[in-house]
């Protein structure tokens, strides 16, 4: 087994994970290259390589949030919708929800489209729900749509035909018509062949309109790579946690717009697979999103239709809102609040913080990298929860931009920085009610994962809230994301509406065959792991649940009654129909090797990032709180005095990798060996604080602050903290706390 890759681009820092053959892992962070991704993954790469041959890289597992920006962003090709005649409307005309802001707007103003009214086209065929064929298809109609579309200059279309999951024959025509003159066409029947006609047809747009965007990233990543001396194939993290081949992300490209969050929660879910906790909420906080999931016995929660583009609300997507779409995904809550999130004052003088970011350019204003507004990081700084990182923090840099908030509010500066850092808190909470408390889970059986740059930061202030009383804060939390991509198995899921096969073996033996193709695989490949699943839903009935399968019809029967319990709260037992067939292909990774040092196994090596080429030229700052001064703002007696022990950092997520340094200047009553300590605020005043890393932490109580490769983890009073042999942390609510 060769070296193998993990690469995560966010919105402010790139994590790129090496793991030797041994299970050693090398991480490094690089800030995001928005204007050209791959430019940030080539240096991360890198650096992470150091002196190994690139050519014992053997696999690169990459998650991307260029499909999901795509969308967001509307900077994806034009295409064309192609549908029954009789149809077209469908997209015109939409589904959406005047919801609580829009209900009472005399001048709401609908969101455009995926597709304008003059791109949607009709072609002359019409297909029963059964499959019959009740118009055959015109080819005439679909040449001269062909020729409309080709006079527009479009170049990518979505072909939806009615009921073509029933019958694709039809699809494939217009498909093969289509090609002669357009250069992506892609066909619902191939895409996601499932009942309910809006829904098909926005995930088709939706795969149309990234796909060649898709296309074009990967095959250039491929090619720096290749620049590089790397050769191994490229696997893309899916929506629903699996991983697919580069061509195959390409192909179906609408499956990887949730890529970017499903990896950390892969990282969550192995931290929460033990006997010792086995349900866990994964609290993944970067420096632009805040993500949340719940994980049960290691499996995280999955829905089959999730909405990109909708309105937000405490975390959530509200239904009717966003553009929907049909294909697996990690059910989770995202909101804009991470360490580069900006506070700001509305218009009633009211404290706000995100959701937009300072990102990585300009970035926070301790980075010292042109940016100005106060962030979440700078507000951390300023508290004394967190000391530098790869990039040098300006402590001076974040206290004038806190100002700028304590100044208008008529607070001290560390106030008006402990009111970002609870605000924050908040928000994040938000997401973890979404997950838990409004689907009925009560979340205090819950232990609470935190990772990401800034996550350990805040993780303890946002179980308090639910009276959760355990966080684990996994060993490369701060890369957790780009090493959760390793843990990812090769897998794909595919689907066939049919109302009640007569023969479901054939359709399962079909959609295997496709899936074991898709993944270029043999279905006597060992160890591949096959599931099936079934939507059913009760007699007459709009809406379905997803089940195992069972061929024994009282026993499929009895599931879909349990599962119709456990989400509606209702013992229901009635006449049953299945709506759809579901099989899932899964081969797992090859078991990782343990490292020959146990207590280091899972401790990444961080290389250092090397200052930011834009970075204006500065004399260093002191890598503590200043000591007040007379012109030093508002802090007064808050002001922390300069700290009796410094923490450097050799990663650059915020909040992230920091090695505590003992003192150089050893003396009798102080050995070399003591822990450092710098001012941090508790209880509304500066108080003095340890400051262990993960190889200094046996067992403490709070208040505290380790450092350590990832982020840094504040330990609020109350609250104890110890090491397990995973190097996990674990902090512990005390009782009464």
């Amino acid at each position: 087994m060769g070296y193998a890759i993990g690469v995560d681009v966010g919105g402010t820092f790139t994590d790129v994970v090496l793991r030797a053959p041994t299970g050693t892992l090398t991480a490094a962070k690089c800030l995001s290259t928005h204007d050209d991704p791959i430019a940030g993954i080539a240096s991360g790469v890198t650096r992470v390589l150091g002196g190994v041959d690139p050519a014992q890289v053997s696999r690169v597992v990459h998650a991307t949030t260029l499909a999901t920006n795509a969308v967001l962003e509307r900077r994806g090709p034009r295409v064309a919708f192609v549908t029954t005649q009789g149809f077209r409307s469908v997209i015109p005309l939409g589904r959406y929800a005047r919801v609580e802001e829009d209900r009472y707007d005399l001048r709401f103003t609908p969101p455009p489209p995926p597709v304008a009214a003059a791109d949607c086209f009709e072609v002359v065929e019409r297909v029963s729900a059964r499959g019959t064929v009740l118009t055959p298809l015109d080819l005439g109609s679909v040449r001269r749509v062909a020729a409309r579309i080709t006079a527009r200059g479009i170049t990518s279309a979505a072909v939806c035909l009615l009921h073509s999951y029933a019958c694709p024959a039809h699809e494939r025509q217009v498909a093969a018509i289509l090609r002669e003159s357009v250069p992506n066409v892609v066909i619902s029947s191939e895409i996601w062949p499932e009942i309910r006609e809006y829904e098909r047809a926005t995930t088709t747009i939706m795969s149309a309109y990234v796909g060649p965007l898709m296309a074009s990233y990967l095959s250039r990543l491929t090619a720096r790579l290749a620049e590089l001396g790397i050769g191994a194939p490229i696997h893309v993290m899916d929506s629903s946690g699996g991983v697919i081949s580069a061509e195959l992300a390409a192909r179906r490209a609408v499956a990887t717009i949730e890529s970017g969050p499903a990896a950390g929660v892969l990282a969550a879910a192995r931290t929460g697979a033990g006997p010792m906790v086995s349900r866990v909420v994964s609290f993944d906080m970067g420096g632009t999103t805040a993500k949340v999931c719940v994980v049960r016995d290691g499996r995280p929660e999955i829905t089959r239709e999730f909405r990109v583009g909708g309105k937000g609300s405490f975390g959530g997507r509200r239904a009717g809102t966003g553009v929907p779409i049909k294909t697996p995904a990690i059910d989770l809550a995202e909101i804009g609040a991470g360490g580069g999130s900006i506070a700001w004052l509305d218009a009633a003088g009211a404290l706000r913080v995100g959701p937009r970011s300072a990102g990585s350019s300009p970035g926070p204003a301790c980075y010292a990298l042109g940016g100005s507004e106060p962030t979440v990081t700078d507000a951390n700084l300023v508290l004394g929860y967190l000391s530098s990182a790869t990039i040098p923090l300006s402590p001076s840099l974040a206290a004038r931009a806190v100002d700028r908030l304590a100044g208008p509010l008529g607070v001290t500066r560390a106030e008006a920085a402990h009111a970002v850092h609870e605000i924050v808190s908040a928000s994040m909470a938000s997401a973890v009610h979404v997950v838990t408390v409004q689907r009925g889970i009560d979340p205090r059986g819950f232990a609470l994962v935190a990772f990401g740059g800034a996550g350990p930061m805040h993780a303890a202030r946002v179980a308090e809230r639910f009276g959760i009383s355990r966080v684990l804060v996994p060993a490369h939390s701060g890369v957790a994301s780009a090493a959760g991509l390793l843990t990812g198995a090769l897998s794909t899921e595919r689907v066939i509406s049919r109302l009640d096969a007569e023969d479901p073996d054939a359709l399962f033996s079909t959609l295997a065959h496709t899936a074991a193709a898709d993944l270029g695989l043999s279905l006597t490949t060992p160890g591949l792991e096959i599931t099936r699943s079934a939507d059913v839903r009760f007699r007459g009935q709009s809406h379905d649940l997803t089940i195992p399968w069972s061929p024994a019809r009282e026993e499929l029967a009895s599931r879909f009654f349990t599962k119709y319990t456990q989400v509606y709260g209702i013992a229901q037992q009635s006449a049953i129909e299945v709506v759809a067939y579901r099989l899932r292909l899964t081969l797992p990774p090859p078991p990782q090797p343990p490292h020959p040092n146990p207590h280091h196994s899972n401790s990444p090596t961080q290389t250092p990032e090397p200052r930011h080429s834009n970075s204006p030229t500065q004399t260093p700052e002191p890598r503590h709180i200043s000591t007040p001064t007379a012109d030093s703002g508002r802090l007064g007696s808050t002001t922390p005095p300069p700290s009796a022990g410094t923490a450097r950092s050799s990663t650059a997520e915020t909040g992230a990798t920091r090695t505590a340094e003992p003192d150089p200047t050893p003396t009798a009553e102080e050995p070399s060996t003591a822990v450092p300590t710098r001012p941090a605020y508790f209880g509304g005043a500066y108080v003095e604080v340890p400051v262990h890393t993960r190889d200094t932490l046996d067992r403490l109580h709070g208040p505290a602050v380790i450092e350590d490769p990832g982020s840094t983890i504040v330990v609020p009073p109350g609250w104890t903290a110890h090491l397990d042999e995973a190097r996990a942390v674990h902090l512990i609510r005390e009782p009464g706390a």
